[in-house]
């Protein structure tokens, strides 16, 4: 199943395929979208400084 399945680094550590990505979702809005996303088992949440939303994340 796709929430399984990983990409091992080169330094071993796995990294699941299924990720949440925060891109274009604005500060408003990005908090609950990873809660919602947490709660369903998502545990890889994509986000940078470029997509201008880390009050939103944190």
């Amino acid at each position: 199943m796709i929430q399984e399945e990983t990409y091992t680094l080169p330094n071993g550590v796995k990294l699941p395929k299924l990720a949440l990505s925060t891109w274009m979702i604005d500060d408003g809005a990005v908090g609950a979208a990873i809660k919602a996303a947490v709660e369903i088992g998502y545990c890889h949440i994509d986000t940078a400084q470029a997509y201008a939303n880390e009050r939103g994340v944190g």
